[in-house]
Order: C-alpha cells, then structure tokens, then sequence
C-alpha cells in the first residue's frame, strides 16, 4: 500500500499542495468491503485505469460469505460473476466455472473471490484485516459547506492495533449488511434478554449437518423468519430429524399464512429459489414443521431449566412458546451507518436503503424478488464522490441479488471515469420470482398466486 497516501500518525499532514484541487490528485478511489461487490467494483474501475484501494475488515477476501459457506446459492454463476472481473481473470488461466452450476458459498469464495484478488491488477491493493472507523472530508466537518467538494476524503481504519488515515477521492461503500442481524423481536427492538442467551440463539445460517450439528440433534429448535434463510435452516432441520426423529422442529412466522412464505415455486425463473419453496412445503404438510403464524414476537427469555420461552401476541392473544433449546433467528439484516456519521447522507427513514431506490425495493410497496435497473443516479449520495453499493444500498430490504450490485458498480466506475453515455446505460436482466403478490380469499382460504408479467409489479 506504499503508493497511496497513508497517515500512520493522526496529526501529520499530506497533500498540503498550495492551490490545487486536492480531489484532483493522484489519489485512489477507496472500496470497503472485499466482497462480491467491492471487488467488482475495482475491476470495473482498473478497466478504466482508475488507482484504486480496497479496506477489508476480515483476514480474507469474502469473510462474510465464509461464515455461510455450507449453503448452496440459488442462482447459477452466470448470476454471480461480474463481466469485468470474468476479463480480468481470463487473462490469467482461471479455471472457469460451468456458469449454470449452482455454488456453495465455499466455492464462491475459492473459485471466483480468491482468485480475482490474486491477479497482479488486484492483489497489491487489497488491505485485508482493515477495519473502517470513521470516514470525513479532511479538516472539514460535516457542517461546512465552503469547499467541499474540493477536500479528499479522510478514512481512519484499525490495523493490527494501530491507527491509519488513507486519502482518498472518491468512497463505495461496500460493506453489505451481513453480521448486523435484526433481532427476533417483531418491533425490531434489541432488549438485554435476548442479548444475554447468544449461547442458544444463533443469528444467520449455521452449519446443521455439520460442524453446528451438536447444538440441534435431538433438540426443540425454533426459526424465525420467513425468507430463503429461514427456510435453508427448517430443510437442513428436517434432514437432521431423519436421522434423529425426536428433534422437534417449530417455525414461527410474522405471515398470516404460511402459504405466503412459499414464493413462486415452479414458477420462479430460478429453479434452485423455486425448490426451496417447494421442500418447505412438503415438510410443513408432512407434519415435520410445527408451524406459528401471525406471531408477533414480543420477548425471547431464559427459563429457569435453561431452557428458553419466546413470549408473543397472535391476533391479540398472549402466546408463550416453553421449552426451546435453540433458536435461530432469520429476520433480516441492517445497515451500519455509523462509520458514515460525519459524511452527508441521503438514507430512507423506513428501509434504511440508498433513499431514491427505496420505492423500488421496499417489501411494503414491492413484492417482487427483483427490482427496475439502476445505477449511478439513483445511488449518489449528497456528498460528492460517496457511493453506498450492494446489499447496504438495499438498507433491510431482503431482495437483493449479486448481479444487481454488479450493475450498480459498472455504472459507478464509468461516471467516476467520465464516461457519462456508459454510465445511463442499462445492462441488467433479472430472473423473476415467480410471484408478484399473494391474495388470500377468506371465504374458502384458497391462495391465488399471480404469475410475474409485464402488466404486473415486475415490469
């Protein structure tokens, strides 16, 4: 990282060139996160022959998706492979993947992460075990306006211990949403009770059939959620009581039916999306998944067995639910800002997303797993140069896809680079769901789902 312009010292000084634009010198564009995104972010960047550098807080590239990597994907690698990164790596001998096998969060990682960052044109600028503290333009705060534009950017980072300040001209923010979960509580609200059971309470995917599989043999494990996590979890459960029939299996969802929680099925454009749906089904009809609808959950507390009792409200009733070993809580993640504190922001009060797409992608509004291209435009914050990307972009919306982030960056790289034409341009096709809405017809319970077509919300 010797080429970039790096404090070690917090009160040295670099730059200080009388009379310059200082966003106008030979300094990189700073990337955090060395996920999917970010660094497809630099190689559409590097296309350009724009310096760039990349802050990754873990020891490797892809740390995030490491902490899943047992869990297959549900969509094909021609989804999840950025088409400069492909370039760039096609100049080096990549053993590329069949693009319409389905990986595992391993094989993203060590087929197509691990790889990219050891390319010449990306391994020396990737700054693994960098944790971002705080960002800000250079002795301006963010109350002034004069000059602002005009500063560079002012990164603090942790390393190893000690404390760097790395310049730079432009930000992506690429950090994604992944280990800040929402909490199991309805009202999204963290109470200490829940916080002190970490021990029996797991936030994410765990490893079932493998490393994790102590924890839920034989046990009385709750999920909680609704979406493909969740569902990932109750399948891996079931397979589990195959082998150990008195594991007991609950489901407690949000939804007024289960039914709801299903998807598109055969219907969904990716198959691997649709057949979870379809397993699910057939274990909750099969009696396997003891299942909780409209469950509002209220609290999560220790009972005096060590056991745990999940306190709720169903339709206005107290329900309280004894006698659980596990939980695992799959409802959603959320967006750290907080780095970004001293920077100006332009963030949706509801979904926490990038404000201008919120309309696009909130779940009250839009039901559909896919959502209308955008790129540059819509994701520039007030703060010049400062872009939020990827599934941080979608703030707790739980419809992100890879190839979405892949777009929004192409478009980024291309507007940095001043290549406006390049950057308006729409490159990004989307597999629908399978279903757009769920309509429920009370007199008889019958679900009618509604195909995705162009005269629908998908559109």
């Amino acid at each position: 990282m010797s080429e970039f312009k790096i404090l070690s010292n917090c009160c040295q000084s670099t730059n200080e060139v009388e009379g310059k634009n200082l966003t106008d010198l030979d300094l990189p564009i700073a990337i955090i996160g060395a996920g999917p995104v970010g660094l497809a972010a630099a190689a559409h960047l590097i296309k350009y022959n724009q310096k760039v550098i990349i802050l990754e807080a873990g020891s490797e590239v892809g740390s995030n998706i490491l902490t899943w990597a047992h869990i297959r994907l549900f969509s094909p690698w021609k989804y999840n492979i950025d088409k400069a990164a492909s370039s760039l790596l096609e100049k080096y001998d990549w053993n590329k993947p069949n693009l319409e096998d389905i990986p595992t969060g391993k094989e993203l990682v060590e087929n197509y992460l691990v790889p990219l960052s050891k390319i010449p044109e990306l391994k020396e600028v990737i700054s693994l075990d960098t944790k971002v503290i705080s960002i800000a333009r250079k002795n301006t705060d963010k109350m002034k306006t004069a000059n602002r534009e005009n500063v560079p950017f002012v990164i603090y980072t942790e390393q190893k211990g000690s404390l760097q300040v790395i310049e730079a001209r432009a930000v992506i923010d690429a950090t994604g949403t992944w280990g800040n979960p929402n909490p199991a509580t309805s009202n999204g609200v963290w109470f200490q009770s829940e916080k002190e059971l970490k021990d029996q309470i797991f936030y994410g995917l765990p490893d079932i059939l493998g490393e994790n599989s102590k924890r839920y043999i034989n046990s009385k494990t709750a999920v909680i959620g609704s979406g493909h996590s969740a569902i990932n979890a109750l399948l891996e459960l079931g397979a589990l009581k195959e082998k150990y029939p008195q594991t007991e299996i609950l489901w407690i969802i949000r939804k007024e039916h289960v039914e709801q929680a299903y998807g598109g099925k055969e219907r969904d454009a990716l198959e691997a999306r649709g057949l979870l749906g379809s397993r699910i089904h057939e274990l909750v009809d099969s009696g396997q998944v003891q299942v909780y609808t409209s469950f509002q959950i209220e609290r999560i507390v220790g009972e005096a067995n060590s056991t745990l009792k999940i306190v709720g409200d169903v339709r206005g009733s107290k329900i309280l639910i004894e006698s659980i070993n596990e939980v695992i809580v799959n409802t959603g993640n959320r967006p750290n800002y907080s780095f970004l504190s001293e920077l100006r922001t332009s963030v949706d009060f509801a979904t926490e997303s990038v404000e201008a797409i919120s309309p696009l992608i909130d779940p009250n509004l839009h039901s559909c797993g896919t959502v209308r291209p955008h790129g540059e435009k819509e994701l520039r914050q007030p703060e010049k140069n400062l872009y939020i990307v990827g599934s941080k972009s979608y703030g707790r919306a739980p419809t992100f896809l890879m190839a979405t982030g892949y777009e929004q960056v192409r478009s980024i790289a291309a507007y940095i680079a001043g290549d406006i034409e390049t950057s308006e341009k729409v490159e990004l096709d989307l597999p629908e769901t399978g279903v757009c809405s769920v309509n429920l017809v009370n007199s008889n319970s019958e679900i009618n789902k509604k195909s995705c077509d162009k005269d629908t919300c998908c559109s």
